[in-house]
């Protein structure tokens, strides 16, 4: 909620639909839900890779980086997690509209604050892809040990153990990361955006 009344929106000479010219792109955010080890930041880092061999400019907004800046004052409340989503849409937003190729990878647990960023964007700007994962999946893959240390009542409102998770209804895509690979997913995933004009501006 804006708090102040005296603010005027400024408009710029140099339009969206001339940003994208010069990119030879749509600007887009690609927005990865997903529990923990799912592997949304995975695909995300090899969708950017794949996507900038092809002359694509990108930028990844990940969970666990933007923590460390921008929203180093949340935890992991409900009241928290969903301030954290409020601001990387709100990001995210300004990338897309820069014409930039927006990847973010967040557990963003709750479906009304996934929609919330939806509702800010313009019409086939938010692409929410869901990196399908199954708890067991998850946890076998955990290099940090989250999971276990959750089990043991060390991280309290662990998603998917303490807290709950709610998979989107309709996801533009869904990519099932327990019986496809890395590599798999971030093919789909660039069909999916070459079939829909994404990469052509």
């Amino acid at each position: 909620m804006v708090k102040s009344k005296n603010l005027t929106w400024h408009d710029g000479q140099v339009s969206r639909d001339s940003r994208e010219e010069l990119l030879g792109q749509k600007g887009v955010t690609i927005w990865f839900t997903g529990l923990s080890g799912s592997g949304k930041s995975t695909i995300a880092v090899a969708a950017e890779a794949k996507l900038r061999e092809q002359g694509r400019l990108t930028y990844i907004l990940d969970g666990d980086n933007v923590r460390q800046g921008l929203n180093s004052n949340l935890g992991f409340s409900p009241e928290d997690r969903t301030e954290n989503i409020r601001r990387i849409g709100e990001v995210a937003k300004l990338f897309t509209d820069a014409g930039v190729i927006v990847l973010t990878a967040f557990i963003s647990p709750y479906r009304a604050d996934r929609d919330q960023v939806r509702d800010i964007m313009a019409g086939g700007d938010f692409l929410e892809v869901h990196v399908s994962a199954d708890v067991e999946t998850c946890e076998k893959r955990d290099v940090k040990g989250l999971y276990a240390k959750a089990r043991a009542g060390e991280i309290p409102e662990f998603t998917g153990i303490s807290a709950p998770y709610e998979e989107p209804e309709k996801p533009e895509v869904v990519l099932d990361s327990a019986a496809h690979s890395v590599e798999e997913s971030v093919d789909q995933l660039l069909g999916f955006l070459q079939d829909k004009g994404y990469l052509s501006a």
